[in-house]
Parts: C-alpha cells; structure tokens; sequence
C-alpha cells in the first residue's frame, strides 16, 4: 500500500533526521522517528551512536504521555532483539502506540522481520512504504556489512580532466579544489577507515587524519596495504595516535614486523591478490569496520577493482590537462581487454565543488 501525501511528508521528516548519524551510527543503520498525533509532531530522535538509545526510543521518551494512540513513522523496522540496548519494538508497544508507518525492514538476515511481526502481534496497525529504495540508499554501509560480511568500500579519485592522478615527476598537490579536499574531509568523517597503498605513504607522506572533529570515537582506523613491509616507522601519519593495521603478504618478514609493532601498528598477514583483500575486508568487519574509505593509489585501486570489492566510486575531476605517457591514472594494473567486461556505474550523480566536477555512483 502507498503512502499518502501526509504520511509521506512525515516519513520524509523521520529521513532528514537519519541522516543526522551519518557520522556517528555505525556500525548501527541510521535510523529516525517521529511521534505524531493529533497531525503535530510530538516527538523525535534518531540514532547518534552505537550503544546509545536508538531512534525510536528517543521519539516516544520526548514525546511521553502523548505517544498513547499516536502514530511512529520510523525510516527502518524497530528492532526486535536484545543488544547493547534493549528491543526497540517492546518499547513502542509499551508505549501505546496505535499505529506505526515504516519504510523498511531490517536488513540483518538474523532478525528481519521480526520486529513488524511483533508489532503487528500486538494489535499495532503497521503500514510499510511500497518504495523502500531511499532507505537501502541510505543504509548501503549497513546493509553490505551484515549481508556481505565485509566493510562497505568507496574508492575515492582526484584526477586531472585526462585521468592523470599525478605528474609523471609525481606531483600531485593540488589536482583538486580547496572544496573538494573539504569534502574528502567529510568523506574521512563519515567512514570507519581509511585506506592506501604503500606507494601513496611513499611518494606524499600523508597523515591520513580526521580533521574537522566531528567523530573521536572511535577513532579513525588507518589501514596500510604494505606486501613487502616498507612503511616507515617516522611517516607523518603516526603523528596522529589513531590506529594503524599494514595488510601485508603471508607470511611476512619477522624483522619488519617487530619493528612495526613496537611503533604500535598491528600487521595482519593475508594470501596475495583477491583472496587476499577479501580476508582482510572480513576480518576487518569482524572487529567492527562497517565502511572503508580507499584512497589510493593506482596499483591498490586496480586491485579492489579487479577483485569486485568497490561500491561506491567518487571522483574529483578538475579542470586541467596533465599529460605524460609515464603520468599515473586514476587505475592501474594491466587493465581490462574488452570494453564489455569494464566495470560500469550505475545510480551516477554529477555535482559541482568549485572548479572541480565530481561524479559519485555504484559499481555494478
């Protein structure tokens, strides 16, 4: 059944709210809700951070007495299990309310649907958006990470309008405007880790930082794809005391690795190639990444590509022309043969930062 123009008016308010944890929930969905009765909003809250109260418990704690024979509208279905904080659909039937108006259901194969029935075993009139698209949107990080097992992956490129991502000398700063180095920025906020090569760490010495202080905690994880075990133990990145992990080759060099050890780096040794980034991206999950940042370079890029392990692209494409036939490209390796075989973007969207086009979709 669809909505109507005021339940969907009021769906919307409950999404804009979601969003609001964009920099916060994981490894949670983002979720929001809104309490409603008698056509005002009587309450509201969405989900800030793992561990604390979800959306709904927010809505009816503002929205108290009122919450009696009101209306939930809710982005995602109300959980119906027992973590770190208690069963969010136990707490709207025992609040009263009459009826809830939902956009979609849990993505967790664990629990999905769990909560709607417990909802509608209570007598609650439950009434679900026929067009769940806008949450998948909203919760891609979420739903790869519990369906998949493995962090959500967005490869970030600044390229020149030709593909260069350098010189051919290696100069690289800036390709890109001031507003996007800002968005990547936000980009770093909004992900649990960040990932390079060790060609990047290399050539540009980065820090590899979280700058603008939106999110401490849990610190940003800086994740080094090292095979051989090169990183330097005075790079700029251990400047800053968040985390790092170097992905290297099993087995990898005792020296090397004690030395990264005692800088306070965990190693974590994988087989080579694709198999290889899909143990790391698992056991990365394991211990709570939900979405991974990749930076760069080129060789790293080709590699996720190749092993079909990128969701989400966003390039930065300024308006100047490089050149250079030994000038790195935004993909390495050896590349595709055929056309038909490239990987394509789908849902693209084209936005202006500046100078710069930027071009962000989904990998098919």
């Amino acid at each position: 059944m669809s909505l109507g123009v005021a339940d969907r008016e009021l769906l919307d308010a409950a999404f804009r709210l979601a969003e609001r944890g964009r920099a916060g929930a994981s490894p949670n969905p983002m979720v929001g809700a809104v309490v409603v009765k008698d056509g005002k909003i009587v309450g509201s809250g969405w989900h800030r951070k793992a561990g604390e109260p979800h959306a709904e418990i927010l809505a009816l704690q503002a929205a108290g007495e009122s919450a009696r024979g009101a209306t939930l509208y809710v982005t995602l279905e109300p959980c119906s299990h027992v973590g770190r904080t208690g069963p969010c659909a136990d707490a709207v039937i025992a609040a009263g309310i009459r009826r809830v108006v939902a956009a979609a259901t849990d993505a967790n194969p664990a629990i999905s649907g769990e909560g709607f029935r417990k909802l509608e075993q209570a007598g609650i009139d439950l009434l679900r958006d026929a067009d769940p698209a806008r949450d998948e949107r909203l919760n891609e990080t979420f739903r790869t990470f519990v369906t998949a097992g493995r962090p959500f992956v967005t490869l970030k490129m600044a390229t020149s309008l030709d593909g260069k991502t350098a010189t051919s000398t290696g100069h690289s700063r800036w390709i890109s405007g001031e507003g996007s180095r800002a968005t990547v920025q936000l980009l770093r906020e909004q992900h649990d880790a960040l990932a390079v090569g060790i060609g990047t760490v290399m050539q540009d010495d980065p820090r590899l930082s979280r700058r603008l202080g939106w999110r401490a905690d849990p610190p940003l994880l800086r994740v080094i794809f090292d095979r051989t075990l090169r990183l330097p133990l005075h790079a700029r990145l251990f400047q800053d005391p968040s985390p790092v992990i170097v992905v290297t080759m099993d087995p990898p060099e005792a020296v090397a690795v004690r030395g990264l050890e005692r800088r306070g780096v965990e190693v974590m040794a994988v087989a080579d190639g694709a198999p290889g980034i899909a143990d790391a991206l698992s056991r990365l999950a394991r211990r709570g990444v939900s979405s991974m940042l990749l930076e760069g370079g080129p060789a790293l890029a080709a590699s996720f590509v190749a092993a079909r392990l990128v969701d989400r692209w966003v390039g930065f494409v300024a308006p100047i022309l490089v050149g250079g036939d030994h000038a790195p490209g935004a993909i390495g390796g050896a590349g595709v043969r055929d056309l038909d075989l490239a990987p394509r973007l789908t849902s693209v969207e084209v936005d202006r930062i500046g100078r710069d086009v930027v071009l962000t979709g989904r990998i098919a």
